[in-house]
């Protein structure tokens, strides 16, 4: 007999790689996140040529999913905001603020209470911004690069570098 705990992670496997699964699991927790950035990027996108009702319907998604999981109290992904790709959120988008003329690299990972702030700032592919991290203006950040947990980072970050405490320092590898 299986304990309480596998069942729940046999579940959760279930609904990861089952489309049905996917789908159950995006009505349950109100965000899916393949369909929520699919959605944002069609509406963000001054190019897109989708027709201004579908346009509106998707913006109700978004702010309907946003509304459920409290993003109207402190998250701002700006619409500026260039994504390559929709960056990885694993604790969803509490708290995450964005400047409008951001540019982010793809397999970005996200944590909650992150603010990059506008000023033409890029940050580049493979990073991890860690949770309560903070990004000043005109900063950009290379490739691979790990900012740790409350960190402020002031100066560019060269490729491949950590950065770590809140008065920033980069190490080496």
């Amino acid at each position: 007999m299986k304990s309480g705990k596998s069942r729940y992670m046999d579940i959760m496997k279930f609904c990861q790689k089952n489309v049905f699964g996917r789908f159950l699991q995006g009505l349950v927790q109100h965000y899916n996140h393949d369909k929520y950035w699919r959605r944002r990027y069609i509406v963000t996108n001054p190019d897109n040529t989708a027709h201004i009702l579908i346009k509106l319907f998707y913006l109700w998604y978004i702010k309907r999913c946003d509304a459920f999981n409290n993003c109207s109290f402190g998250t701002n992904l700006n619409s500026g905001a260039f994504f390559a790709e929709p960056p990885c959120l694993p604790h969803g988008p509490n708290g995450i603020i964005i400047g409008h003329d951001v540019s982010i690299g793809t397999g970005c990972v996200v944590y909650q209470q992150v603010t990059v702030m506008q000023g033409g700032g890029k940050i580049g592919d493979n990073v991890l911004l860690g949770a309560g991290s903070k990004v000043l203006p005109s900063v950009n950040i290379g490739n691979n690069v790990k900012v740790g947990a409350n960190c402020v980072v002031v100066e560019d970050v060269f490729d491949n570098a950590t950065v770590v405490l809140p008065k920033p320092r980069i190490i080496n590898r």
